[in-house]
């Protein structure tokens, strides 16, 4: 699934190639993947202009002259800009017809990507019950203090529930904990306050790092729009053999059904 750097990665890459520019048309030919009605929908989009391009978590937020046009792309959607005379093949399922002759066409195999027409005044600051960005200054050690206060949560889980703090998912969570030498199954009661201090400074270092790398193309991912992420080049326990530091083999153990890469020898 693309993760924070990934979304970010498209979201600017799209606001490069059709901001300013208006849908004359849309076509939905997979109405589940549309939350509103779709007559509505489509109607609604007619004549609108790409202006501004946000994002809140892993949710790509685009502002258009009288609404918000909400994307997610899920386990595998992804965005292609193309000519009109080039085929389109059963995986996409919305495309969007632009002012300069160009189509954006929206393409998820799996089918699990949604769409959404939302009011300009959406507050999104819980939207769907999000946490704080990861580069918010909400996002600190007195917060992960306090949110995890009670709590006996895997540490690998807390990283990626996105009520505690939005946009990580399964690769980055990998490499934070790698970072902070703290192992994915451990409780999140029993961490310290130089270790909260630690999971601030490295999830905004990598997250950071990975945004300037274009994301992490692995497996399915790619952004689709002429983007190819190199994080991947970078990652020290996600899906690799052996650690860079110890050069001990790396672990994998399943935690909340997903895939927890670690060095049993560096990671405590």
């Amino acid at each position: 699934m693309p993760e924070l750097p990934e979304v970010e990665t498209v979201l600017r890459t799209l606001e490069h190639q059709i901001q300013g520019r208006k849908i004359l048309d849309v076509d939905v030919r997979y109405s589940k993947m549309i939350e509103n009605d779709i007559e509505q929908f489509k109607q609604q989009l007619k004549n609108q202009t790409f202006n501004t391009f946000m994002r809140r978590g892993k949710y790509l937020l685009f502002g258009l002259d009288d609404c918000i046009l909400m994307s997610h792309l899920r386990m595998e959607g992804r965005y292609y800009i193309q000519d009109p005379t080039e085929p389109t093949n059963r995986h996409m399922h919305v495309i969007f017809h632009l002012d300069n002759g160009k189509e954006l066409r929206y393409m998820d195999t799996r089918k699990f990507g949604r769409m959404e027409i939302l009011p300009l005044d959406t507050d999104f600051s819980h939207y769907h019950g999000l946490g704080p960005e990861p580069f918010d200054e909400a996002f600190n050690a007195s917060y992960i203090h306090a949110y995890r206060k009670g709590k006996r949560t895997p540490l690998k889980s807390l990283l990626l529930d996105q009520s505690f703090v939005a946009g990580i998912g399964n690769i980055y969570a990998d490499e934070i904990l790698a970072a902070c030498n703290l192992r994915p199954g451990r409780s999140c009661a029993r961490i310290t306050r130089k270790d909260e201090e630690n999971l601030v400074m490295h999830t905004r270092r990598i997250l950071k790092a990975a945004i300037a790398a274009g994301g992490t193309t692995i497996r399915t991912y790619t952004s689709s729009l002429g983007v190819t992420g190199r994080f991947q080049t970078e990652c020290t326990v996600h899906m690799q053999k052996i650690c860079p530091r110890c050069k001990g083999q790396i672990h994998v153990k399943y935690i909340g059904g997903r895939s927890s890469y670690y060095c049993p020898h560096c990671q405590k």
